[in-house]
Order: structure tokens, then C-alpha cells, then sequence
């Protein structure tokens, strides 16, 4: 099988919680190429490593995110709810891809770019969310590796491309076929999927070509790219 790039969703979420220290560490171990973690920002700006809006599906606390500072949140949490910064640090010298739910604005999108060059990671490090989120980025961040995710087979609009200037593109993987493969690859760009967990749906995308894939299990394609 081709070399395809695997990335762990939200760490090795089927061992630990997701987004957590624990589990970024762990999908690394795994042999994940990059990990791909959820970032959102406190009240008081600090960005932080959440995939919802509020704590309650995985910390049992249902006030929003953007209602706390860092410290509450590290209160209410036991200090489980990693800052940008700590997951940087623990990942040192592997890729990660940034997603980011909540972002909509510049300066928004610049905490967080703001946080990526404070640790040193600009190299390492890559965003990913749908178009608002990646214009802000871009805008924050005029170098930026970018991943715009596509939620439908309509091809993205070529002045938003052109605004965005993305290195990927990000489908869903049962979107992907052999002909949106093909089409995204004549355009020049690389093509990224999330989130395929069987290894039948695995093996179907790396027959396809596609370049990266984001799985809740990267222990299983790690072991299918080296079959």
C-alpha cells in the first residue's frame, strides 16, 4: 500500500479522553504521523484543547468554554483540559493539525496563531476547519498551512481558494470517491479525509490516493501501511 499520512483524532481517544495530554502522547507511541487536536479559546483568551462549547460531554461542567478563564478551567477540570501551549510542548517534533470550531474572527485566529509562534511549532503545525475559520487564519497568519474542510462534493469556489490558499483539502471520507480524488489532485492540492475507524473503509481510501487520513484509531492504519 502507498504512504499515506496518519493522523490521530483528538489523540487515541479509544484508550484516553480525547484531547487530552494523555492521549496525544499515546497516539504518538502508536506511530501516528501528526495528531489532530480541537482548539478553543477561554474568556480571557487563552486557547485550549476542547471540541465542544462547553465542558459537559466530557467534564460533566455545562457552563461554555467562553464563560471561563484558563484558571477556572483548570480548576473545574483538575488541570485535564490542556492549554495550547502544554500540547505543543508535548508533542515536541510532530506534527499537528489545529482545528478550530469556534473560531470566526482575526483576532481570534490570532491567540491561536499568536500561541503557535510563542512555542516555536509555525513548522510543524497546520489548521483546519471550514471556510470562515481558515480566512481568519489566513488572515492571521499569511504563511499558514491550511486544510479547508468540505462538506459537500460541490467544488470549492475558486475565489475562495484563491483567498484561502490551501495545501489540503478536507472531506469527510465516505464523500470520497475516485473521481473527487482525481479532481482534487489535478488542482494540484492534497487530499485529507476524517474520520474512517474500520479498516475496509481504510483500505478503500489509500486505494483511492488520498493523502492523509484522520482516524480515531491510528494504531489500525499505522498496521495497514505497514502490511
Amino acid at each position: 500500500m502507498q504512504t499515506v499520512t496518519a493522523v490521530a483524532h483528538r489523540g487515541d481517544p479509544y484508550r484516553f479522553r480525547e484531547n487530552t495530554l494523555d492521549s496525544l502522547r499515546s497516539a504518538l507511541r502508536l506511530g501516528a504521523d501528526a495528531v489532530e487536536i480541537d482548539v478553543r479559546l477561554t474568556r480571557d483568551g487563552v486557547p485550549v484543547l476542547l471540541h465542544d462549547d462547553t465542558l459537559n460531554r466530557l467534564w460533566e461542567h455545562d457552563r461554555p468554554l467562553r464563560a471561563l478563564s484558563a484558571a477556572e478551567v483548570h480548576g473545574v477540570t483538575g488541570g485535564r483540559v490542556p492549554t495550547l501551549a502544554e500540547a505543543l510542548a508535548a508533542t515536541d517534533g510532530s506534527r499537528v493539525m489545529l482545528d478550530l470550531p469556534g473560531t470566526r474572527e482575526v483576532r481570534a485566529a490570532r491567540r491561536v496563531v499568536d500561541a503557535v509562534r510563542e512555542a516555536g511549532a509555525q513548522d510543524r503545525v497546520y489548521y483546519c476547519a471550514d471556510a470562515e475559520a481558515m480566512l481568519a487564519v489566513r488572515g492571521a497568519d499569511p504563511s499558514a498551512e491550511i486544510a479547508l474542510t468540505c462538506t459537500s462534493l460541490a467544488p470549492p469556489r475558486p475565489a475562495l481558494l484563491d483567498a484561502v490558499r490551501p495545501r489540503w483539502l478536507n472531506y469527510r471520507w465516505s464523500l470520497v470517491d475516485r473521481a473527487l480524488a482525481a479532481r482534487v489532485h489535478h488542482s494540484g492540492l492534497l487530499l485529507s479525509v476524517w474520520t474512517p475507524d474500520t479498516r475496509r473503509a481504510m483500505r478503500r481510501l489509500i486505494d483511492l490516493g488520498v493523502d492523509s487520513i484522520t482516524t480515531n484509531r491510528v494504531d489500525v492504519l499505522c498496521a495497514l501501511r505497514e502490511a
